[in-house]
């Protein structure tokens, strides 16, 4: 197998099982090992309740609420060299339980790919907000938004195109 493949790693935040879904065909596309951050209180569909303004996912995203707890501390990230970050964009960004995940961890000298799903916002400034946040100054790169549809064929061609 390539070196460069072979030092990879697919990481994934979902709710809904979308970015999952995605996650799931890159790592398949990739043959890469895939990691789930868990929320240690898992959201409910009342917290994701972006019309209610004291929804849990409101009340974070305006950083009222902490971060929220990662369930653990045990994604394999010293062993690769890139990591693929996936998430589903939550008001224009990444969740704050992604921000807990790159200030949770050591990434020096790693290479931080973003992946996101939505119905239709971009990344926009994520790759910055997370470098904010990030434990060792990797390098955080704005990748792409992805339908569910996304085929496993596309999302290799993106991901041999971006390593």
């Amino acid at each position: 197998m390539n070196s460069v493949l072979s030092s990879i790693l697919i990481v994934y935040f979902s709710v809904t099982g979308t970015t999952a879904g995605v996650a799931q065909k890159l790592a398949s596309a990739l043959n890469a090992p895939i990691y789930e951050i868990k929320a240690k209180q898992p959201y409910t569909e009342a917290d994701l309740n972006w019309n209610d303004e004291n929804s849990r996912s409101s009340l974070e995203m305006a950083d009222i609420l902490p971060y929220p707890e990662l369930d653990d501390l045990n994604a394999p990230v010293k062993e690769y060299k890139t990591i693929f970050l996936g998430f589903p964009i939550w008001w224009g960004t990444s969740p704050k339980i992604v921000n807990q995940f790159v200030k949770s961890y050591d990434l020096s000298g790693k290479k931080i790919i973003l992946f996101a799903t939505s119905g239709s916002s971009g990344l926009g400034d994520t790759a910055y907000d997370l470098k904010k946040d990030a434990t060792g100054s990797p390098e955080i790169i704005n990748g792409r938004r992805f339908p569910a549809s996304v085929s496993t064929e596309e999302l290799k061609t993106w991901a041999e195109s971006i390593i």
